[in-house]
């Protein structure tokens, strides 16, 4: 493929290769050529011309194949444009004379059909430039297309529409003789030449002035005769043709105007005209209206249909302001049509008139008009309902009778009400919130007007109007409620009439279905309302024979209503529900057989009908309650239904004795009966099955019924993929709706609301606008058919296999078309159980039970009609899949490979080519893999056979089919299949759409096959690769739409295993143009497929996108941006350049499709195109911030356009002034209207919302991304760097207007969205602050805009989600801290003051629009936002107290004049909350008492107080549970606060005296349980308690096991609110008391510690414990009560221990660890508790811990030889502290004392100084302490010791100051002791020391050697021996006296110290000698 790369074409490489791919080789080179001619350098292609030109043209001539001559015209008209046109006529002539040649045969023409392409595209390309040949083409052409075959005449066709156009005015001397030749063809038998005709006349008439006047009649005629037979491409082509021609005639272009005198036609007689199509009849054409009346016939439908399609043309084509304009005369015109006898001549022909009415209604009003002209065009509606309604009554109240054609008016008036009531609802629904004006103004009275309808004599009237009602209801729920009272009342008043019965009970069903679309649902009372007026109804429908039938209906219809509320309604009144059920049936046998003999013909009639409404109520409770369904309730059910199945036998023979008109009564209550049955599981009436089955069989294979009804089923049990071959792809486009009507099946497209009225409270099937159900006979066969496929698998063999003969004879008996009919709905019924069977994993059964059913599906395998093919092969893979044997299915495949080998007609090869398909799909690729090879082999030859499209069709799907299901295992054949796609794709007729479409299908499934390998670079997989791509390239090109769609699949497929092969520059601009497709699945596939490349790489899809708009300015003139749906003249010109991608502005894709999500009404298709503007935003949003921002506001600019606009304004001057007041760049408001570039329509309520979300998640993006985003200084500086910065905070004047914008639009949802981006926008900008003015922050500019934003939501009737949302908003921006105006702060608290008014109302007070939980919502909400605030104002005032005080002037509560002051005192906000205090106090009480309630488990519901709490009811009790779970903790936080700053004194009283207004029903919320015992009123204490309880109690149930989703909010707010309620003593000695509490507690956070990582979280917990061990510490210092201390005293002393053992290492330097001074300081805190008065047990228990404790430690201090060196300063200072703190009792015990005595003995004798000084301190602590016991044994075992080693220093001076401060320690102990001791001792004490002291001193010589130490130490002798003399003079002289030598020694000393002195005071002063120790111990212990 490579070598087809090169600007000219290698011919040597194509001689290279077969035949076969040559035709590949040479599409791959024009490809290339594409892509490479628009691109390349004039002058080289000019060089290469000639020979491009001479390979262009010979390839003409070698018969290149449809996708192949579209190219090759393309490049050559191309090659002519960007070169020289020097030949160009030559080559011209060349195609004509290829053209005129009469050669006919099948070889010559495809070259015939190239040549055609070439002019065609030459014309295109250059138009006028060719304006001299153009005669002589045309008339060549013209010529030819007389004697053309099919394909030839389209080639024509398309040729000369590509003339026409490409010349314009200057061809109009062909024009004439182009239309001659072109209309007869119009009605061509070939489809695809009827499409090319039609598009040629559309171009044609873009210039043809006659075609539009003289000739505007014959081209409607033409047009209709074209629709008879037609399908669907022809329907689309021509009612676009017809359409467009219409629309022109009405309002022709300017210029063409200008040039010619024309007369233009009158909006009534192009209408008149369009009309005489819609009502016309099957044959001859009749010009005038009146005619048209006398003569019968039935209507042609697909007439109808296109014309239906021509209206939505007509009205697009002209504009959505031509219809806002012309609306009136339009809707009166179109209403007109359904009135018309000839469209209503029979009852399904009304529907299907009616549904066409509707889709032209819907298609225009809902897409073209903006919101306020659908709030114009409803208003219209109701007044031309009115105008009905007063016809209508005019005949009903004419007595006379002199009106005789007044049952016929009544009886089209039904229609027109059906239609108009149908759209007024959609359109309301539509509109949503923004629709409230309609029923606010009296003057349109639309309540008024619908309500009237509900009394129209027709019944399908009354239920359009009660449906219309019910879309009303769920627009605005505000009204549901009041609608309901309002029809309750009405039903009570005109109880006898049977329309106002019957009207009013359609509507309160209507309303009660729809209250499950609104959220905030209904009053629970409302379900007894309901329940007491059906019961009414069914009681008294026996008094009135004239009334019975509507009352009964109507009761039963309410209860079935009833049941859509739910279980949580519900269950109050089953009891009573279970007991009516059980009366309307016989008890017994006996009853039934007298019921037979009495009663006449109506009360048989009443009965049935009572009987099948019952059926339907119980099939409701079945289907919506399902947690209802006990077995003991299903027991009761089965007790009438029983009833109800043995009743059916007995019918006819009651039809026998009253007359057949019981028939459709008798089929509604088996309707019904089949209904519930279905829902139920099959053992509950296993009893009743054979004769069930019977009655099924007999239903379904229309035994008793002489109609050939057949079951709408077959399509949807058939599989999706088969929709090619079905047509059911037709489901999926715009056209849906009214294409139904052209399907096969009996009544298909015919639903409508009075077929089964139930279905007006039934949730409506997704993708409906309005519930249709099918006529009776259909449904019947349709509930029969599915109950069968429930039943069957449950049935015993014998049975199925007699059911399966008789299906059999029955096929056999029928004839004809009854056969079809039968058999079709057999299959069905079969395809229904078979695939019961492999829902319930169960077998088919024995062989002849097979045998039977093979035979059975085998035959209609050859049947002509290819529905029941296609059910045949679907059943057979089905029932493959069910028996599930090898043997089995190789008989199956066997049997069809020897049919496919013989057969030759088509109707069987078609068959079991299929059959092949499907036992692969349903037996997957293990289970056939053996039978792959054959059939792979004979499908690829059958998928050859060009003669017959349709075997193509059918093999090509089959094949997909088994590509699909083999995976892996078809590797072998990808080669073989590819080849032979690509051959077809090269080769087949463009006309065979359905070809095509399945070669599409066998690419993606080949793509998908072969998966990631595409990667790969190896030769073969290269290979499959570029076949691959080139086979999306050709259907990509092809001009059908589903085609182009499987392109789009297959191309994503392939960019998700090979994503860099796919070539997005040029998929996403054609992905963007396919986005304007008028076909709904291409649309879908684009977005499909735009959804997954966003994923990966949204920068480079909105780039390519954005190249389209570049290029398109480039061509086009400036006009060539209007969007496609455009208002006014201009758009006529587009509907064909739509195709050239003029959709995408500068707002790029991103604004396109924001753009879409205002016309597409499509799920799934919205679904896509949501997560694709989502993940572009996720990619591109931080970067391109500006741009983004600039769309959501431009959508969101559509809010402020709505809100302000009154209704009747008149648009210009409303224009003016607000492009005043908005900014310049606020594109979709401000732009006049004449600029093109505006969108048709401003967007709509839900893209404005989508805009809103994206707004926050923008916020969110920017938040990740980058901190400046937040920072103004920084994001200033940062701009200045680089322009091209764009950050967040330079934007927040316009994320506060959006936001703004959002919140106070009129929609409920944009409110909710708007509030919630302002929520977002408060939290993230509050603490940004303003550069400058230091001290501000950003936000305080908006304080007003926040105010004004906040103001509306808190009016009287805002819905109660908005207002919760609003309180929230409330108190996240009071509680910001912005507000620095006292007057803002006041108008934003004064919002929350209004707020709590309401909660304090009580319960019942308010009149209830909503159910009772949305109340317990809004409630919550507000005390949540109190309880924020009041959270922020404490913390406040607590860091103001905080810090030093500045001198602030008083302010008073009244004191209005600190306004002035620029910064808001801090208690302001405090002061704001505290007059609310006492009550704020009592109701968060009362909302944490509901909360502990709610969350009790589940077997405690019987202790909840039967009547609720204080803001829940029992009924709504678990919609409260979640508002409870949203709203406690800052509510709990809340509490504590005020708890704490109370200080527990509050009692209930003084609260109670302080809300005295409360009303009653509040004011019992008392805190204890019986709220009735006022007299019993609790102490202070008591009351303490509980609430204490309260608290710790919903903390603890809380924090035991917070969910994972669970806000860390809730957990920080709960720990704070423990935080702070344990600061204030009263809860301290609380749970100090509760030792349970305080150790669960402990246990509680240890799990939460372990469980939550956040720090904050952590540090929280900390904070607790720490409180709790501080409550425990101050309580056993109260109490002295250590009782429960002391469970916890003996880990924490072996964890001490354990500490010092681990930590107290020796070091080097001596430095104490921290953990070891922490241990030190714990052992110390604990020793010294006072344990001294406690009883003996704990005095027992005391002495033995800390004389084990002691222990340990000692046995730690002992030094061994395999652990490190303990530090035994550490351990000596730990055994101190016990010595110091401890009593002798304790410690005083001889082993401890020995062991104490031996660690100090160890330490004197250390060899360290260090460890000896610090022993000697030690020491004199223990020698010093006040109790002698201790002491003295200390003393007696260590003085000696001391005494000895100070005696061994003369000998051994010290060295170094450490061992100088060790001798200055010993001294001191010594001293001590000589101190110590009593009198008479003195002499002996101070003989020990002054001798040692004076063995100190040095002698004059040794003196001047010694060393500094030395010195020191004979220092400190002298200096403590001096002061030693003076204290003890007489000891001191007695010792003294005793040794001469030793007075002689410190005399001398003291003569040699004064010397030296007075030498140094004549230098200096001396300096003092310090005898105190130079190391201290780092923490002071004592």
């Amino acid at each position: 493929m490579e070598l087809a790369h090169s600007l000219l074409l290698n011919e040597e490489a194509l001689a290279q290769i077969t035949e076969a791919k040559r035709p590949v080789f040479i599409f791959e080179w024009l490809r290339f050529l594409d892509k490479v001619l628009v691109a390349a350098n004039k002058t080289d292609v000019k060089e290469k011309q000639k020979k491009l030109v001479e390979q262009l043209t010979g390839l003409i001539s070698s018969s290149p194949g449809p996708p192949t001559r579209k190219l090759l015209a393309k490049n050559l008209a191309a090659l002519y444009s960007i070169g020289d046109t020097f030949t160009v006529f030559q080559t011209l002539d060349k195609c004509n004379d290829i053209i005129r040649n009469k050669d006919d045969t099948a070889a010559y023409l495809p070259t015939k059909l190239a040549a055609v392409a070439c002019v065609g595209a030459f014309y295109e390309k250059m138009g006028r430039m060719l304006g001299s040949a153009f005669p002589e083409t045309v008339n060549n052409l013209l010529k030819s297309l007389k004697s053309a075959e099919s394909q030839g005449r389209s080639e024509i066709l398309m040729s000369l529409q590509k003339v026409l156009s490409g010349l314009g005015g200057a061809a109009a001397s062909s024009h004439r003789d182009i239309y001659k030749n072109a209309r007869s063809l119009l009605t061509d038998r070939s489809m695809a030449v009827r499409c090319a005709v039609a598009k040629c006349l559309l171009e044609l008439q873009n210039e043809a002035v006659f075609m539009w006047t003289a000739e505007l009649e014959n081209i409607a005629t033409l047009c209709f005769k074209a629709l008879e037979n037609s399908n669907y491409g022809v329907r689309v082509a021509v009612s676009k043709l017809l359409g467009t021609v219409m629309a022109t005639a009405l309002m022709p272009k300017q210029a063409t105007v200008m040039r010619q005198n024309v007369k233009r036609a009158t909006f009534d007689e192009v209408l008149e005209l369009m009309a005489t199509g819609f009502l016309r009849g099957g044959s001859g054409f009749l010009k005038s209206g009146g005619e048209m009346l006398k003569v019968g016939g039935s209507v042609n439908r697909e007439v109808r249909v296109g014309v239906t399609q021509a209206y939505v043309v007509f009205v697009t084509t002209l504009g959505g302001q031509w219809l806002e304009r012309s609306f009136a005369t339009f809707l009166s015109h179109v209403l007109d049509l359904v009135s018309h006898p000839r469209a209503t001549q029979t009852h399904v022909e009304a529907v299907y008139s009616r549904r066409c009415v509707s889709f032209i209604l819907r298609a225009t009003v809902g897409s073209l008009l903006g919101e306020k002209a659908q709030i114009a065009a409803a208003k219209e509606i109701c007044q031309a309902i009115g105008k009905q309604m007063k016809a209508v009554e005019a005949v009903v109240n004419d007595t006379s009778g002199e009106n005789k054609s007044g049952a016929a008016d009544i009886a089209a008036s039904q229609h027109v009400m059906v239609c108009a009531l149908q759209e007024l609802g959609s359109l309301v629904q539509s509109l949503n919130a923004t629709a409230s004006p309609l029923i606010q103004e009296a003057s349109i009275g639309l309540l008024e007007i619908v309500t009237s309808v509900l009394l129209h004599p027709s019944m399908a009237a009354r239920l359009a109007a009660a449906w219309c009602l019910r879309c009303v209801a769920v627009a605005l729920p505000f009204q549901l409620t009041p609608f309901l009272d309002r029809c309750a009342e009405r039903l009570n008043n005109l109880k006898t009439s049977p329309e106002a019965v019957s009207g009013y009970s359609f509507a309160m069903a209507a309303l009660l279905g729809g209250v499950h679309q609104c959220p905030l649902g209904i009053p629970h009372a409302k379900g007894k309302m309901v329940v007491s007026i059906a019961e009414d109804l069914l009681r008294t429908a026996a008094q009135n024979s004239r009334l019975s039938l509507q009352r009964t209906q109507a009761g039963w219809l309410l209860l079935g209503a009833l049941m859509t509320l739910g279980p949580s309604v519900v269950r109050y009144h089953l009891p009573k529900m279970l007991l009516l059920w059980r009366n309307v049936f016989p008890r017994s046998l006996k009853e039934l057989e007298a019921e037979k003999a009495r009663g006449d013909s109506f009360t048989w009639q009443v009965t049935l009908e009572g009987r099948a409404g019952a059926l339907c109520a119980m099939r409701s409770f079945v289907a919506h309650c399902p947690e209802l369904l006990t077995e003991d309730v299903i027991r009761k059910l089965m007790t009438p239904i029983e009833c109800a199945m043995t009743m059916m036998s007995h019918i006819p023979s009651v039809m026998k004795a009253h007359g057949a008109h019981l028939k459709a009564s008798a089929a509604m209550v088996r309707l019904r009966l089949y209904d519930i049955l279905a829902l139920l599981p099959p053992k509950t009436y296993e009893g009743s099955f054979n004769a069930l089955l019977r009655e099924l069989v007999a239903e379904f294979t229309l035994t008793d019924n002489s109609a050939n009804t057949t079951t709408s089923l077959l399509r949807s049990l058939c599989h999706y993929d088969d929709s090619v071959l079905l047509g059911s792809w037709l489901q999926e486009t715009d056209h849906k709706s009214i294409e139904d009507q052209l399907q096969p099946n009996s009544a298909s497209g015919s639903g409508a609301l009075e077929h089964d009225p139930s279905s007006i409270y039934l949730r409506i099937p997704a993708g409906e606008a309005v519930p249709g159900p099918l006529p009776l006979g259909v449904s019947v066969i349709d509930a029969s058919v599915a109950l069968f496929g429930v039943v069957f698998p449950h049935v015993s063999y014998k049975h199925r296999l007699q059911m399966l003969d008789h299906f059999a004879e029955c096929v056999k008996q029928a004839k004809g078309v009854r056969q079809q009919a039968v058999q079709l709905n057999i299959f069905t019924a079969v395809l229904s159980a078979l695939k019961g069977l492999a829902e319930n994993k169960s077998t088919l059964g024995p062989e002849e039970v097979r045998k039977s059913a093979l035979t059975l599906v085998m035959g209609p395998l050859d049947n002509p009609n290819p529905i029941l093919r296609c059910a045949a092969g679907e059943a057979l893979g089905r029932m493959a899949q069910v028996v599930g044997e090898a043997t089995f299915i190789a008989r199956m495949a066997q049997y069809s490979f020897d049919k496919l080998k013989s057969a030759r007609d088509v109707v069987s090869r078609t068959g079991h080519s299929l059959a092949l398909g499907c036992l692969h799909r349903y037996v997957g690729g293990i289970g056939s893999g053996q039978h792959l090879k054959t059939s792979v082999s004979i499908l690829l030859a059958l998928a050859q056979d060009g003669t017959s499209p349709e075997v193509q069709t059918w093999s090509l799907h089959s094949l997909a089919l088994i590509v699909d299901s083999s995976g892996p295992m078809y590797r072998g054949y990808v080669e073989p299949t590819l080849s032979l796609v690509l051959t077809l794709l090269l080769t087949v007729p463009p006309s065979h759409t359905e070809v095509h479409q399945c070669l599409g299908r066998c690419l993606g499934a080949i793509i998908t096959t072969v998966g990631p390998e595409l990667q790969g670079n190896g030769a073969t997989t290269s290979t499959i690769r570029s076949s691959c791509l080139v086979g999306c390239a050709i259907t990509q090109d092809h001009s059908d739409s589903l085609v182009q769609a499987a392109a789009i699949s297959c191309l994503q497929q392939l960019h998700m295993f090979a994503p860099r092969h796919v070539n997005l520059s040029s998929l996403v601009p054609s992905l963007c143009v396919h986005l304007c497709s008028s076909h709904l699945l291409l649309r879908r596939a684009a977005v499909a497929c735009l959804r997954q490349l966003a994923q990966r790489e949204a920068a480079e899809v909105c780039e390519y996108a954005m190249s389209l708009a570049k290029n398109t300015g480039d061509k086009e003139s400036s006009s060539a941006n209007v969007s496609p749906f455009a208002p006014g003249v201009s758009s006529r010109t587009d509907i064909h350049c739509r195709h050239q991608g003029v959709n995408i502005t500068e707002t790029g894709l991103e604004g396109l499709l924001f753009g879409m999500l205002d016309r597409e009404t499509d799920r799934k298709l919205c679904s896509d195109i949501h997560d694709t503007l989502g993940h572009m935003l996720s990619s591109l949003a931080v970067e391109k911030l500006s741009h983004w921002l600039m769309l959501c506001k431009d959508v969101l600019a559509a809010s402020s356009d709505m809100s302000t606009a009154t209704l009747l304004s008149s648009g210009k001057d409303e224009e003016a002034e607000k492009k005043d007041e908005m900014d310049d760049d606020t594109m979709f408001t401000t732009l006049g209207e004449e600029d093109k570039s505006k969108p048709f329509v401003a967007p709509r309520w839900a893209t404005r919302v989508f805009a809103a979300d994206c707004l926050c998640r923008i916020i969110n993006l920017c938040e990740n991304a980058d901190q400046a985003h937040f920072d103004l200084a920084l994001a200033r500086s940062a701009k200045l760097r680089n322009p091209t910065n764009d950050l967040l905070v330079l934007h927040l004047s316009d994320l506060i207007r959006m936001a703004f914008m959002a919140a106070t639009d009129h929609s409920n949802q944009l409110r909710m969205a708007g509030l919630q981006a302002l929520e977002d926008i408060i939290k993230k900008f509050a603490s940004v602050p303003e550069p400058e003015f230091p001290g501000h922050v950003i936000l305080e500019q908006y304080q007003a805009n926040v105010g004004a934003a906040l103001r509306p939501a808190f009016s009287q009737d805002t819905p109660s989600d908005i207002i919760a949302k609003a309180c929230q908003v409330c108190s996240t921006w009071i509680g910001s801290g912005v507000v620095s105006d006292l007057n803002d702060l006041r108008r934003v608290h004064n919002l929350l003051v209004s707020s709590l008014d309401k909660v304090q109302a009580g319960k019942g007070s308010s009149s209830q629009l909503y159910r009772e939980s949305a109340t317990t919502m809004e409630k919550l909400a507000v005390l949540k936002a109190w309880a924020e605030v009041y959270v922020v104002a404490m913390n406040i005032k607590k860091e103001a107290e905080s810090k030093p005080k500045r001198a602030i002037k008083n302010t008073d509560d009244d004191d209005d004049d600190c306004g002035t002051i620029d910064e808001l005192p801090p208690d302001s906000l405090i002061t704001l909350v505290q007059p609310e205090l006492p009550t704020l106090s009592r109701l968060w009480l009362a909302a944490l008492k509901d909360y502990a309630l709610l969350t009790l488990p589940a077997e405690f519901s019987s202790q909840l107080p039967p009547d609720g709490g204080a803001f829940y009811t029992p009924e709504t009790i678990d919609t409260a549970r979640l508002h409870y779970r949203n709203s406690w903790a800052p509510i709990l936080h809340a509490v504590a606060l005020w708890l704490n700053s109370t200080g527990f004194t509050c009692s209930e009283s003084t609260e109670a005296a302080a809300i005295s207004g409360l009303q009653k029903r509040s004011t019992s919320v008392n805190l204890n349980q019986a709220s009735g015992a006022v007299g019993s009123a609790k102490s202070l204490p008591e009351i303490n308690k509980d609430r204490m309880h309260l608290i710790l109690g919903v903390s603890i149930q809380f924090l035991c096991s917070p969910r994972p989703e669970e806000p860390i909010e809730h957990v920080t707010a709960c720990l704070q609110a423990l935080h702070t309620l344990l600061d204030s003593p009263y809860a301290r000695v609380h749970i100090a008391e509760d030792q349970l509490i305080g150790v669960e507690l402990l246990s509680v956070l240890h799990r939460l510690l372990l469980t939550w990582n956040p720090s904050s979280v952590q540090l929280l917990v900390t904070g607790v414990v720490q409180q709790i061990v501080r409550a425990a510490q101050d309580y056993l210092q109260e109490k002295r009560n250590t009782l429960r201390c002391m469970t916890i005293l003996p880990t924490i002393l072996f964890l001490i221990a354990r500490i010092l053992k681990d930590t107290a290492i020796k070091s080097a330097d001596n430095q104490v660890p921290p953990p070891v001074s922490a241990a030190l300081q714990g052992i110390k805190s604990i020793v010294t508790l006072s344990m001294a008065k406690t009883e003996a047990g704990v005095q027992k228990q005391w002495t033995a811990l800390i004389r084990s404790t002691l222990a340990c430690i000692l046995e730690y201090s002992q030094p061994e030889d395999s652990v490190p060196t303990p530090d035994e300063v550490s351990m000596l200072t730990a055994i101190a502290l016990f010595l110091w703190s401890a009593s002798n009792e304790i410690i005083g015990v001889q082993s401890l004392q020995n062991g104490c005595m031996n660690r100090f003995k160890n330490a004197l004798n250390s060899c360290d100084p260090w460890v000896q000084a610090k022993c000697y301190q030690l020491l004199l602590s223990v020698f010093q302490h006040s109790n002698r016991a201790l002491s003295t044994p200390y003393i007696h075992s260590l003085a000696p010791i001391v005494v000895e080693k100070l005696k061994a220093v003369e000998r051994n001076r010290p060295a170094s100051n450490i061992e100088l401060l060790a001798v200055q320690e010993g001294i001191k102990v010594l001293e001590t002791l000589v101190a110590l001791g009593e009198e008479q001792n003195r002499v002996q004490l101070l003989a020990l020391l002054v001798p040692t002291l004076i063995s100190y001193l040095l002698d004059e010589n040794s003196f001047a050697s010694a060393s500094s130490a030395s010195k020191d130490l004979h220092e400190f002798a002298l200096q403590n021996l001096m002061h030693i003399g003076p204290l003890y003079p007489h000891a001191f002289k007695t010792v003294m006296g005793a040794a001469p030598e030793l007075k002689v020694r410190l005399e001398t000393a003291v003569r040699a110290s004064q010397a030296s002195k007075a030498k140094a005071a004549a230098r200096q002063p001396a300096p003092a000698i310090h005898s105190a120790p130079t190391i201290k111990l780092k923490t002071s212990f004592f």
